[in-house]
C-alpha cells in the first residue's frame, strides 16, 4: 500500500511539472507572434526585416510627429473614452434589471442584447451601414461612437452580472428602510460594491473600441478614421516599421489593461470575503 502511494505520489509530481511545461510552451508559441513586433519597432532599416539592423527610435518620432497617425490617435482617443461610458451606463443599468427583475422573454431578451458579441463585426458594420446611410447618418462621428458602445455593452452586461451574483440585496433594503432614495441607495451602496464589475466591463469596452477596425470602415467618414484603420492603411498600401511601433505601443496598452483587470479582480474577491465574514 505505501509502495503504491509513493508510486501515485511520483506520477502526480511528474504529471505536475509536465502540464506546466506543456501551458508554458502553448503561451510561447501563441505569444511569440506579438513579442517579434517590439524588436522590429527599434530597428535603423526602414523595412520590417531580422535580423534587426541596429537601434533608433525614429519610428516612434515618426509616428508622433505624424499628422496622419496623430490623427488617428486623436480620434481613437476621442472615440473609445465616450463609447465606453455609454457602454458602461446603458450595460450597468441593463444588468441590474436582468438582476432584479423576472419577466416574459427575459432569456431571449438577454440573447439579443450580447449578440454583439459572437456575431461576426463584418455583420454589424454593413448592418449600421444600410441602415443609418440612408437616413443621413452614416459618416459620421457619434454614429462610429455609438456602434462602438454597442459593441462594449455585452462586455458590461457580462461583468456586471457576475459581480451581482454575490450582492445581498438585504444592503438596499437596509438603506431603504434608512429613508434613503433609491437613486441615493444606487450611488452609496450598490455601485460601490459592484464597482469593480462595471470598471472590469468598461476596460473590455475600452479595449474593443480602441482596436476595432472592420466597423469603422463602414460606417466613419474620410477624417474620422481611428488608429487602427491608419495601421490598416498602412498595412495595404505603405507597409514600414512605423506601424510596428504603433503596435508595441497598443501591446503596452493592453499589458497594463490586463493588469489592471487582474488587481480588480483580486480586489472584487477581497471585497467579498469581507462581506462573507462580516468585516
Amino acid at each position: 500500500m505505501k509502495k503504491n502511494k509513493e508510486n501515485r505520489t511520483a506520477v502526480e509530481m511528474v504529471w505536475f511539472y509536465l502540464h506546466r511545461m506543456i501551458c508554458a510552451l502553448i503561451l510561447l508559441f501563441l505569444i511569440t507572434p506579438v513579442l517579434v513586433i517590439v524588436p522590429l519597432s527599434f530597428s535603423e532599416s526602414a523595412f520590417l526585416v531580422y535580423p534587426v539592423q541596429g537601434f533608433s527610435l525614429r519610428w516612434y518620432e515618426n509616428f508622433f510627429s505624424s499628422p496622419t497617425w496623430m490623427l488617428g490617435l486623436k480620434n481613437t482617443l476621442i472615440v473609445a473614452p465616450l463609447a465606453t461610458l455609454i457602454a458602461m451606463v446603458l450595460g450597468t443599468l441593463a444588468a441590474l434589471g436582468f438582476n432584479r427583475a423576472n419577466f416574459f422573454g427575459k432569456a431571449f431578451l438577454m440573447s439579443l442584447l450580447v449578440s454583439p458579441m459572437v456575431v461576426p463585426v463584418v455583420i454589424v458594420g454593413v448592418a449600421a451601414y444600410l441602415f443609418f446611410a440612408p437616413l443621413g447618418m452614416a459618416n459620421n462621428i457619434w454614429l462610429l461612437i455609438l456602434m462602438h458602445a454597442v459593441l462594449g455593452v455585452p462586455f458590461v452586461v457580462i461583468t456586471v452580472l457576475a459581480t451581482l451574483e454575490g450582492f445581498d440585496q438585504n444592503l438596499v433594503k437596509a438603506a431603504s428602510s434608512l429613508g434613503a432614495s433609491p437613486v441615493y441607495a444606487f450611488f452609496r451602496v450598490t455601485l460601490p460594491i459592484i464597482a469593480p464589475g462595471v470598471i472590469s466591463g468598461g476596460l473590455f469596452a475600452f479595449g474593443i473600441s480602441f482596436d476595432e477596425v472592420v466597423l469603422t470602415l463602414f460606417v466613419a467618414g474620410p477624417d474620422q478614421f481611428t488608429l487602427p484603420r491608419v495601421m490598416f492603411s498602412g498595412i495595404r498600401e505603405n507597409l514600414n516599421p512605423t506601424i510596428a511601433a504603433a503596435a508595441t505601443l497598443l501591446i503596452i496598452f493592453s499589458v497594463v489593461m490586463l493588469l489592471t483587470l487582474e488587481w480588480l479582480r483580486r480586489r472584487s474577491e477581497k471585497m467579498r470575503l469581507g462581506l462573507a465574514n462580516g468585516d
